[in-house]
């Protein structure tokens, strides 16, 4: 594949949300706001990265029966460097988010770049595919999140936006994510012709 589609079918073809549905638990928990979907699309994005590239580079050192867990270790170490860095730089951030960051660890989307990406594909390959996935998350994420923040509290990164605009609480409790990636799931599938 060129390198140019190995980037780019994260964002569409392959979206991790829209397209492979995977990574959708924390994915509904924190679109609540655009700044907890940006801040779980960055760490999602970190995490990926950093694991495509080690497990890339240390594919062929890793005995066939103990990759998953090989793997397991290597993410979380990203997940934990991501965590800390944000409790100590962004508490406020690391707080909304919650338990979310360290649940990336079982994160199927970041799991399964692993396993089936990176532990099969060069370094430069795995990289792309890492920048990617990560970028198509996060752009799913923050169209949710606005969505939600917008309709459901009436404001977008915080700042009130409507002055006589009644939000509709649903969008800002959990049943408001499943409303909304649904639409958006028919809606992505129409345009696509499914």
């Amino acid at each position: 594949m060129k390198p140019k589609e190995e980037l780019t079918k994260g964002i569409a073809k392959n979206n991790p949300v829209f397209v492979l549905l995977l990574g959708l638990c924390p994915f509904l928990a924190v679109s609540v706001s655009v700044i907890n979907g940006i801040g779980m699309g960055i760490a999602a994005l970190f995490v990926l990265l950093g694991s495509n590239l080690i497990i890339s580079l240390i594919r062929n050192f890793i005995p066939e029966r103990i990759r998953i867990p090989c793997y397991i270790v290597i993410i979380a170490t990203f997940v934990t460097i991501v965590e800390l860095t944000m409790k100590a730089y962004l508490p406020t951030l690391a707080q909304a988010l919650g338990i979310y960051v360290p649940l990336i660890v079982v994160n199927c989307m970041v799991l399964g770049r692993a396993e089936a990406f990176a532990s099969k594909n060069n370094l430069f390959s795995s990289f792309l595919d890492a920048i990617g996935m990560g970028i198509g998350f996060t752009l799913a994420l923050l169209v949710i999140s606005a969505i939600r923040e917008i309709l459901g509290n009436g404001t977008f990164l915080g700042l009130k936006i409507f002055s006589e605009f009644e939000p509709a609480i649903v969008f800002a409790l959990p049943p408001g994510a499943l409303l909304v990636i649904g639409l958006l799931l028919a809606f992505l599938n129409r345009k696509r012709g499914k």
